[in-house]
């Protein structure tokens, strides 16, 4: 039930074995693992959208706990990767969102507001499936002015508050569904068909994703 090891998901690499069962030492439940695991990514590997490579290596967990940060697809995949490696079964949910966290520059590199195969993990706990979504770092949440997305092992957690009083700020259009392994093949031909200049906007570059947030919101303040 979706505990293997797979190409991307590549939960018996020794760094991620290694990072597993450090923020799990503690954790005398599965639930506990789970939810330990999920803030270790969420706050331990930053939060980048410029950090999308189309070359299928840069997607394998390992790769994203060696870089330190990933956009929400790659730190979906290292946090199943992670969940698997303690013995808990772990699959991959995409759906396509509006109202994303994002910075203006970014919208404008990508030509719309529409973010396609934004990426979670479902981990299978107490008997059912609950989803995680590990992508915003708290750093990045700060920079923002929004609160962090939190994760209890019970409820679903996939929508991100606006503010204190639990606005959303996200929509949710479009369910892809579940899959046990990352299919790049077919997001990297999503982003191609709605990004057209994905490899000369979209691809990996040297931009400061918090450093436009934090201005920004300066600059929204301050006007």
């Amino acid at each position: 039930m979706d505990m293997s090891p797979t190409f991307f998901i590549d939960s018996d690499h020794p760094e991620i074995k290694a990072f597993s069962t450090h923020y799990t030492q503690n954790a005398k439940t599965d639930l506990d693992k789970a939810i330990g695991l999920y803030y270790a990514v969420r706050d331990e590997i930053r939060y980048d959208p410029y950090s999308i490579d189309p070359r299928a290596k840069t997607m394998k967990a390992s790769y994203t706990l060696e870089k330190k940060k990933g956009y929400c697809v790659a730190k979906a995949v290292l946090l199943a990767a992670c969940v698997r490696s303690q013995g808990i079964p772990a699959r991959l949910g995409f759906a396509d969102v509006k109202n994303h966290l994002t910075t203006d520059k970014l919208k404008q590199r990508m030509g719309t507001d529409l973010f396609v195969w934004h990426g979670y993990t479902d981990i299978f706990l107490n008997d059912k499936w609950v989803k995680a979504t590990p992508a915003f770092n708290l750093g990045l949440c700060k920079a923002f002015g929004v609160l962090p997305l939190e994760f209890d092992g019970i409820q679903d957690s996939v929508f991100h508050p606006l503010n204190a009083k639990g606005d959303r700020h996200m929509e949710y259009v479009r369910d892809h569904g579940r899959f046990s392994d990352l299919p790049w093949d077919t997001i990297l031909k999503s982003f191609m068909k709605t990004y057209p200049d994905f490899h000369e906007k979209m691809g990996p570059s040297s931009n400061d994703f918090r450093g436009e947030a934090l201005a920004e919101n300066i600059k929204k303040k301050e006007d």
